[in-house]
Order: structure tokens, then C-alpha cells, then sequence
């Protein structure tokens, strides 16, 4: 019985051990996969770089020119700075030693090189650009005492005309760290990305792909060989629709005031000329931005960052009644010969409405309503139509919508009717609003970009198209353009509208007389649109800038075939017959004189 009872003991014991034996061969099986396997490519490479070190080839960025073949954008050799964390004994005094020589605060050096945190420690991270001669020279005499610094050439991008083509073009940044954590993108530390305009639209395009080399080094990391290449490949070259002279010439004209002037071919909506001003040097991003540089832009109340031509949200005021005159006569609420007297106010929906002009205008029909830019016609035929009609016409005319513009951030702007005051406001759509729609104020927002491409449908007898900064058919953005789209309007209606906005130009009394050129046929509509409600006529300059009036001008030309839509708005500008037409004016003026009449000279 005891001897039994000792040998089942025993055998308990032997099935422990081999228990244990087997569970430890799994542990060391379970190590050798995780180790081989799991993390195999980790370690094989943390084992090869003790011998070899792998070293980025930055692919130089595409190149951007305009439609002539001038060039906008290249890029200029840069030194910076590299730093390689397992080559350093102590990292706080490496960047200690950095920032003296650099002048830079360390915690400037250490923000930067935290954000790297996650890059193997092997791997030279980028720590500071745009490196002087002297910088260069002293990190390298100290290579003995500091291995783990290292000098590296990368491309700068060189915007050539600086603040003149920033809307349109934008600027580079360095990658985030969300951008870095997104496996999707394979972006390294350091790498520069578009942020803004063309450089961000078609920034893969533009990015290229990195090479790399392959160096043998010794037990200090000194390179003693270079083991393979893999050559980098340039980023395509883009060719956009800017004409570099009328951009230019825009840019003076529009001078120091706020807005944004508009050039673009109706037909195909190439984009000619696109100012926001106040404007920025994207060549400050270019290079680190100091901290205080980076504040006064920020700090600016007129946000020269800020894009007016697709990111602001403005009221088109008369300019809209160009619209409202399409519907009348489609919906034949109106013809024509249909007369309104203007006594220079009127009673509607127990309100009383002013006209801009306080002596009133008389009679006045279709024609001279849009000439004259008479509130009283429109006021009347507003009411006629009512605000689902009205939104209709809006939204056939692009408004409302976004227009597919090549540039990131567009606003689609807002057409009001019942079911968005029911949805958004809580509350009915009052009758009275109506009638500050019709004359393109109240809650009616667009964009310039939008009013541009209203205008040319306009232009060209019926289509909207799809303003677009990018030539190159083969660089599409990775979100798909919108077509041109038919708005659904008889032509010859068109043409009775059109025919007003020549007489708005050409003809004595027309508000758009200011931008009257004798040799060139323009047509074109004003606009003023109220900061505040006023009761009584005050004039723009009595009152402060901030509440001024801000001033429109949309027109095309020539006006029998045009080839020119050209919008201009001034925030706080005034009347849009004083301040905005004359801009047009004076880039009608250029592009005719360089491209029609290069031997005679416009208009004295």
C-alpha cells in the first residue's frame, strides 16, 4: 500500500515537471516567433543599421507655372540639420549644444525633436532648416565630439512673386503629428505637405517620391561606403490658368483695400486672375516662422490667411437682381414693357421700403430697372415671384452651392426659403423677407467665386462653368471636379438681360458707368450691400468704415462674344458704381490692350 501510494506521488511529481519543461519550451517558442517574426523587420534592421545606415533622398517638389510658361514656383537648396538619437549619450546635452550654436531656445529644439518620439531611435530626425554657412561649417568641425548631428540638403520651396499668387498657389507645412499616426499617408518627420491653394489640392502630385541610399559606416557611424541607391522621382511639374500680368495688374489695383477681384474665362472657366487682399508671403512658411511672425498674422483683424474669394460669405445685394429678372420673365410674372413707378420708397407687407436713389427714379421697365438698379422694380416683382421661386432661380444659377473650385476650404454660401427658416431658425418665413431677398439682402449668402461663376453662365448663354485653377488635364484633385452645368433657361431670355447689362455700362445714367471702356463693349451690373439697416439716404462717407456699405462689380466682355468674366468686390468699399468698377476698368483695359489691341492704345 505505501509503495503504491509513493509511486503515484512520484508520477504526480514527473507530470509536473514535464508540465513545466513543456510550458517553458512554449514561452521560448512564443519569444523566438515574437522576436523572429512579429518583430522580425524591427530588429533585422535595428541589426543591419549597426552596420549600415539607410539615408532619405528628398524628391524635389514639382514645379508651378503659369498659362504664359513663367514660372510661379521652384525650389532652392536648403541645409538642415539632422540629428541621430542613438548616437548620443546624452540628448539634452546634444540639444543643449544645438541651440547655441543655432541661437535657438533648447525647448524650441526639444518640442521639436518630441515630436519624432515615435520614429526608432536610429533614424535621423530633422531638427532645424534653413542652416546659415557658419551653422554648417561649426557642426561640422565638432563632428569628432557630436556624431550624432548630421547636414543634410533639402529643397525650399521659393514662391517667386510672394504675396501676389498666395491665394491661389498656398503654402507648405510641416506634417503633423495626426498625419504622422495616419499609416495611410507614409509621411516621416519633417516632411512638408500642402496646407493651403494649389500646393495643397494637388499636393501628391506635387509631393514626388523619396529615394533612399544606402551608406556602410563604422562603429562611430562615420560613412565609409555607400552600399545602393534608389534615385528619388520628381514631383509633377503643374501648369495653371494664372496669367501672371493680370494677376499683378489686379493685385495694384485692388492696392491695400479689402476684397477680392476675379478673372475668368467664361466658357471654360480657366481662372485668370484670383486676389484676396489683404494677402501673406507664403515664403515666410517656407522656412521656420518665428513665433511672433506667426502671431501677427493670426492677430490680423482682416485675416490676410483668409481666402475671400471661396471662404467668405458675403450678400450679393444688386448684383442679384440680374437673377431675379431671369426668373420673371421665364415664369412670365413680367415682360419686357412692364413699367413700375419709383417714388424712391414703397409700402409692402405694411413695411416701408426704401430705394437706394431718395429722389425715386419715375417709370421705369425691365431694361431700365437693371440699368438704373431700381429697388422699387424688384421690390414689386419679388413679391410677384415669392421666395420658393426666387431660391429656385438661386439654385439654378450655382447659387448655394459649392462650385468645385480646385482650392480647398469653399463655402457653399446659403439660398434661403420656408423649409430652412422652419429647419434652422425655428420660426415661419415672413412675407417681408422676401422682399429684402429680391434685391439680394437678407439672409442670402454667396461667394465671390460663386458670383463669378453666376455671371458667366450669364456669359455664355446658359452654362455655369467650373472654375479651375489647374491646366494640366492629367493632374486631377482627388475629389472629383463638377462638370459645366445647363441652368435651364431659354437663351433669349438671356439675351434680354444681357442686353440690359450693356446698357448698365454704355449708356448715360447706367450705374456702371465708371467702367465704361470706348473700345471695348462691356456689359455689367453694380452692387451695394448694407452693413446696417438705415431709415434715412446717409452717405457711405459720413459714415465709420466699419459700417459702410460693401461694394460690388460683376461684368464680362466683349459683350456681343465674351471671353472675360471679371468680378470685383471691396468690403467697406462704398457704392459698387465708385469703388469697384473702376478696378474692372482698369483690368478690362490691361488684357484687351496686351491681347487685342497690342498696336493701339484704349480709350487715350
Amino acid at each position: 500500500m505505501n509503495v503504491r501510494e509513493h509511486l503515484d506521488d512520484l508520477l504526480r511529481r514527473v507530470r509536473l515537471l514535464l508540465g513545466l519543461f513543456y510550458l517553458l519550451l512554449v514561452v521560448i517558442a512564443s519569444g523566438f516567433w515574437f522576436v523572429q517574426i512579429a518583430q522580425g523587420t524591427y530588429y533585422r534592421e535595428l541589426a543591419e543599421n549597426n552596420r549600415l545606415r539607410k539615408r532619405p533622398i528628398r524628391a524635389p517638389r514639382g514645379l508651378i507655372w503659369d498659362r504664359n510658361g513663367r514660372l510661379l514656383v521652384e525650389n532652392i537648396p536648403s541645409y538642415g540639420l539632422l540629428v541621430d538619437r542613438s548616437r548620443s549619450a546624452d540628448i539634452a546635452a546634444s540639444l543643449a549644444f544645438a541651440a547655441t550654436v543655432l541661437q535657438r531656445p533648447t525647448t524650441e529644439l526639444a518640442a521639436t525633436l518630441e515630436r519624432s518620439r515615435n520614429q526608432p531611435a536610429f533614424k535621423p530626425v530633422p531638427l532645424a532648416g534653413d542652416l546659415t554657412l557658419a551653422d554648417v561649417a561649426r557642426f561640422q568641425v565638432e563632428n569628432l565630439e557630436h556624431p550624432e548631428f548630421e547636414i543634410a540638403v533639402r529643397h525650399l520651396r521659393l514662391y517667386r512673386h510672394g504675396n501676389q499668387t498666395a491665394h491661389a498657389l498656398g503654402y507648405l507645412g510641416e506634417v503633423s503629428e495626426a498625419e504622422l499616426a495616419d499609416g495611410n499617408q507614409h509621411f516621416s518627420a519633417g516632411d512638408l505637405v500642402g496646407r493651403k491653394g494649389i500646393e495643397h489640392t494637388y499636393d501628391t502630385q506635387l509631393r514626388g517620391t523619396d529615394g533612399e541610399r544606402v551608406v556602410v559606416v563604422d562603429s562611430r557611424g562615420k560613412p565609409l561606403d555607400e552600399r545602393d541607391q534608389r534615385p528619388a522621382q520628381p514631383g509633377a511639374s503643374l501648369k495653371v490658368s494664372i496669367d501672371l500680368d493680370l494677376q499683378q495688374t489686379a493685385q495694384r489695383l485692388i492696392g491695400d483695400r479689402v476684397g477680392v477681384v476675379l478673372a475668368l474665362e467664361p466658357k471654360s472657366g480657366e481662372i485668370l486672375a484670383l486676389v484676396s487682399s489683404p494677402s501673406y508671403n507664403p515664403n515666410l512658411f517656407a522656412r521656420r516662422m518665428g513665433s511672433r511672425q506667426w502671431r501677427d498674422l493670426i492677430a490680423d483683424p482682416n485675416h490676410p490667411l483668409h481666402n475671400r474669394a471661396v471662404q467668405s460669405g458675403y450678400s450679393p445685394g444688386s448684383v442679384f437682381k440680374m437673377v431675379l429678372a431671369t426668373a420673371g420673365l421665364t415664369e412670365h410674372v413680367i415682360d419686357e414693357s412692364d413699367r413700375v413707378f419709383c417714388r424712391g420708397a414703397d409700402r409692402l407687407y405694411n413695411r416701408r421700403f426704401r430705394c437706394w436713389k431718395s429722389a425715386g427714379h419715375g417709370w421705369v421697365n425691365l431694361r431700365g430697372a437693371l440699368k438704373y438698379s431700381c429697388d422699387i422694380y424688384f421690390y414689386h416683382l419679388g413679391q410677384k415671384l415669392g421666395i420658393d421661386r426666387i431660391a429656385d432661380y438661386a439654385r439654378r444659377f450655382g447659387l448655394g452651392r459649392t462650385t468645385g473650385v480646385d482650392l480647398g476650404g469653399e463655402k457653399s454660401g446659403l439660398v434661403p426659403d420656408p423649409n430652412w427658416s422652419r429647419r434652422v431658425r425655428k420660426q415661419p418665413w415672413y412675407p417681408g423677407e422676401t422682399i429684402s431677398v429680391a434685391i439680394g439682402q437678407g439672409p442670402l449668402v454667396t461667394t465671390p467665386i460663386q458670383i463669378a461663376a453666376m455671371v458667366a453662365g450669364f456669359a455664355n448663354g446658359g452654362w455655369l462653368p467650373t472654375p479651375h485653377l489647374v491646366l494640366d488635364s492629367g493632374a486631377s484633385p482627388t475629389k472629383a471636379t463638377i462638370g459645366p452645368q445647363a441652368i435651364g433657361v431659354d437663351p433669349k431670355t438671356l439675351e434680354v438681360v444681357r442686353e440690359a447689362l450693356w446698357a448698365v455700362v454704355n449708356e448715360v445714367g447706367g450705374t456702371g458707368q465708371n467702367a465704361f471702356l470706348p473700345q471695348v463693349q462691356i456689359a455689367g451690373k453694380t452692387g451695394t450691400v448694407q452693413v446696417v439697416t438705415q431709415k434715412t439716404w446717409t452717405k457711405n462717407k459720413d459714415l465709420p468704415l466699419e459700417l459702410r456699405d460693401h461694394a460690388w462689380f460683376v461684368s464680362f466682355a466683349p459683350a456681343d462674344d465674351p471671353e472675360l468674366v471679371i468680378v470685383v468686390f471691396l468690403e467697406h468699399g462704398g457704392a459698387g458704381s465708385e469703388a469697384a468698377a473702376p478696378v474692372a476698368k482698369g483690368l478690362y483695359e490691361h488684357y484687351f490692350r496686351t491681347r487685342r489691341f497690342s498696336e493701339v492704345a484704349l480709350g487715350g
